[in-house]
């Protein structure tokens, strides 16, 4: 196995050796280079030796230095190798549910641990064979981001499409033993993984803790896109109701337990359910805020303090808009409400989703199409959008549409903002660190 070398960093420890881009990396410390995990892990040794192809020859360098202090390569893939894709047939899956229209890179289904480990992304684990995980427990890559889904084996196999899915108590019992660490989420479906299921899951699990740090409980997303597919539906107020209950009940008993509530309904649940969402103590330090777990606490908790601190005379007069999806449009209101800033007049405009569908609700699915739709007939100074709705590292929407053509046909300066409280007060009172 051998990984080209596409850059070598100035002064550099392989700088010094005379390794140069086109060679290629054959093995680290007499052991086969698998990925950049493998890459990683060999690098922070003290000792090294490196067999490198150069052409036709191998040339080996040994060589001594600080713990962790890089080599400075860098390869022709992020992971030295390609991401490894899904091989389940989720009864949810979100990309399954996609308008034709969609981009190709968005029907890439990745379930790669490595971008797990790296990144948080979550994953199924189904593609990870005994040997992989063998090699997870080796490379201590800790902690990692896993769908359980369900405890029971044979509901999971059913809900990710695959036999393989069967397997999960197994493997995360490897990794527990193997002093693993993980956070666990669960897409909840009415009336199939809820219930007594929920229950069980959230047994099983929380007897793994602490190598399961938490659970994230998150409602099925869907969009107007599912004919052909297994039929699902949306939580109804009552059903979110019980599954905050039993949440809220076993949550009581953790925190008695081992001091943790370990289970963690998303910001949707309580949306839904029209029940008022935990404090910021409840959340204690947001590891699944990604997954829509305490984002709407932390952005008020965060957004209040620096409101609070805050010199508000300062700000420019002007007109703001502030579009968000529909179920953010009541909580964005409120927030803006209960914060005044003389001078400023906000408008918080919810916008329907045509592109995905009008069950979806969430902000950071929404277009440039659908903003542009929503806000017309507006009139404003600035627009304000959060980075959420842009690619990472780029600025174009879900659609394609780059953001200066999106500027362009609202006729309005955009100002994209950060995802915390403090960014989208500077953004509010016209400040350059908003983003």
């Amino acid at each position: 196995m051998q990984h080209r070398i596409a850059a070598v960093d100035e002064g550099s420890i392989a700088q010094e050796l005379g390794i140069a881009p086109g060679d290629a990396l054959l093995r680290m410390n007499g052991e086969d280079v698998v990925d950049l995990i493998d890459y990683e892990a060999f690098s922070g040794e003290r000792e090294l030796t490196l067999l490198i192809r150069r052409g036709d020859e191998e040339i080996e360098f040994s060589l001594e230095k600080d713990e962790w202090e890089p080599l400075g390569l860098h390869f022709d893939s992020p992971l030295m190798t390609g991401i490894r894709e899904c091989i389940n047939k989720c009864i949810f899956c979100f990309v399954d549910q996609l308008p034709a229209s969609c981009r190709p890179s968005l029907r890439v289904k990745d379930d790669d641990w490595r971008t797990s480990l790296m990144m948080g992304s979550f994953v199924t684990l189904t593609n990870v064979s005994d040997r992989e995980l063998e090699r997870i427990v080796k490379r201590h890559a800790s902690p990692l981001y896993i769908s359980v889904h369900a405890m029971d084996p044979q509901l999971r196999a059913y809900m990710l499409g695959t036999e393989r899915g069967a397997l999960i108590k197994t493997q995360l019992d490897r990794l527990k033993k193997g002093g693993i660490r993980f956070h666990a989420q669960a897409v909840l479906c009415p009336g199939i993984n809820d219930g007594a299921q929920l229950e069980r899951t959230m047994k099983e699990l929380g007897d793994m803790y602490p190598a399961c740090q938490s659970l994230a409980l998150v409602p099925v997303g869907l969009t107007g896109h599912r004919e052909g597919l297994t039929p699902l539906r949306k939580y109804e107020r009552d059903e979110a109701r019980a599954v905050l209950d039993a949440a809220e009940a076993f949550a009581a008993r953790m925190r008695k337990k081992h001091g943790t509530s370990f289970v963690f309904p998303s910001d949707e649940f309580y949306l839904t359910a029209k029940r008022k969402r935990p404090d910021d103590a409840f959340y204690e330090d947001y590891a699944q805020i990604e997954n829509g777990v305490g984002m709407l606490t932390a952005l008020e908790t965060e957004f209040d303090a620096a409101y609070r601190d805050e010199d508000l005379t300062g700000a420019k007069p002007e007109k703001l808009l502030i579009p968000t999806g529909t179920d953010l449009g009541p909580f964005m209101k409120s927030l803006m409400r209960g914060h005044p800033i003389p001078g400023v007049d906000v408008e918080v405009v919810p916008i329907e989703n045509s592109f995905f569908g009008r069950e979806v609700t969430v902000t950071g699915l929404l277009t440039g199409a659908d903003l542009l739709r929503g806000l017309a007939g507006h009139s404003a100074d600035r627009a304000l959008i959060t980075e959420c709705l842009l690619r990472d590292m780029e600025d174009v929407f879900l659609d394609d549409m780059p953001l200066d053509e999106f500027e362009q046909k609202l006729g309005i300066p955009v100002t994209v903002v950060g995802r915390r409280g403090d960014q989208l007060l500077d953004a509010l009172m016209n400040r350059e660190s908003c983003g």
